[in-house]
This record gives structure tokens, sequence and C-alpha cells, in this order.
């Protein structure tokens, strides 16, 4: 059974436990590294669940968390958009992707956005495969540079 539990910074070492288990096993998928929050201190972590408007929620899998994902204010007006979407080898192919893009979904049209937004990494194929079940198609490519790497990224909207 797949429950959804919404955090708050007193939840920290939750989705410290889960974010740390992505960097390390999806590396490439990732804008932050392993190296970025290996040592972060609590605050830090507090700080990334207050982010000002970000909810943020894990996926149970009979009690074991298996996926995490937040809802952001986007760049432009009634947009929002999904970060740090992760679902955990035990999570995958039992539908836990499909019940954290809908919850992105509702708390987006609770907020009376209009847009939904992401950004995946080239080659993430499981990925968007999965955004693009979910209605997203992509708008533009970026790169960025990040320190001594590019990342190279789909940015993917969905109408609401």
């Amino acid at each position: 059974m797949i429950e959804l539990q919404e955090l708050s910074s007193d939840d920290w070492k939750v989705w410290r436990d889960l974010r740390l288990a992505a960097l390390a096993e999806s590396p490439y998928a990732f804008g932050s590294t392993s190296a970025d929050w290996t040592d972060a201190p609590e605050e830090k972590w507090r700080g990334r669940l207050d982010m000002p408007g970000a909810r943020n929620v894990v996926a149970l899998l009979d009690g074991t968390p298996v996926g995490m994902c937040s809802g952001i204010p986007g760049e432009a007006e009634g947009e929002v958009e999904l970060i740090s979407m992760w679902v955990a080898p035990a999570g995958r192919g039992k539908g836990v992707g499909d019940r954290l893009m809908a919850w992105v979904e509702e708390i987006a049209r609770a907020a009376g956005a209009h847009t939904l937004a992401l950004a995946v990494a080239e080659g993430n194929d499981k990925a968007i495969g999965l955004y693009e079940r979910s209605g997203y198609v992509v708008v533009r490519n970026e790169e960025e540079i990040l320190g001594d790497r590019v990342l190279k990224h789909h940015v993917m909207h969905k109408s609401l």
C-alpha cells in the first residue's frame, strides 16, 4: 500500500535519508551532489524543507519511505515547479511515481496554478517516460554549469 506523508522541517531526518539515497543511487539526475549534502548540518536540511511556498512529501510503500518530491512556486505567475523527484528502486514499477505526480498536480491546482513545470536530466529516460505519461511536454532544452560538470536537461510543462 502506498501512503503519502507531507513533511515539515521537523521531519528533516526522513527527508535527509531519502535525499542522500537519491543522490547516491541517481547522481546523474540532480543538480546537487552527495558532496553538497552528506555533511550538511541540521539547519540546512530544515531550511530546504522550509523554502517559502514549498510543499514536500515522501511516499511510503508498506510503511517504508521509497519516494519523494516537492512542489515549489515556479518562476512565472501561476506556475508550480516539481523538484527533488525520486523513487527508490524498491518502489519502481509499483505506482509510487504516479502517486507523487498526482499529489503535485493536486497541490498545484489547490494553489490556483495553471502550469506545472519541471527539469529532467537528458538521458533520464524512465523519468521522462513518467512525466510524458503524466501529460508533460518538453518546452526547451537547457545546459547548466555546476562546478566541474555540465548538466543538460529538458524543461517540461503541463497545462492544468
